[in-house]
């Protein structure tokens, strides 16, 4: 009967298995529960201008500070500059998830550094 006995590392090993198996179980529980309280809040920041050929390029990051996942993002980026028209650019981003970010980049033929760049949301789905 003694090879049915256990010795200290194996009940180390168990134990710490437990501990982590146990906490994953009870933090996605957690989550679960808590998840979904606030819908997706997407925040659009455009970046610095860089000039890429004959047209400006413009980093975009969009943030969901939301507790949903925002899928389908539609953003659009505006440049206002004075005496001229609005130029608009767009572009479309999967999904965002939940406090997190995702990146992209918009075109303008017009150099942005003279007008005033300004980015929002158009429109998302829920998943």
């Amino acid at each position: 009967m003694s090879g049915l006995r256990k010795n200290w590392l194996e009940w180390v090993v168990f134990s710490v298995s437990l501990v982590l198996v146990a906490g994953t179980i009870g933090f996605l529980a957690y989550d679960a529960v808590r998840g979904g309280l606030t819908p997706p809040d997407v925040v659009v920041e455009p970046g610095r201008p860089e000039r890429r050929g004959a047209l400006w390029a413009v980093p975009v990051r969009v943030r969901n500070a939301g507790d949903e996942t925002a899928e389908g993002v539609r953003v659009e980026v505006t440049l206002e500059t004075p005496g001229e028209e609005p130029e608009v650019a767009d572009f479309e981003v999967a999904f965002v998830p939940r406090r997190s970010s995702r990146e992209g980049w918009v075109l303008f033929a017009r150099d942005p550094a003279g007008g005033r760049l300004t980015g929002r949301a158009v429109g998302y789905e829920k998943p």
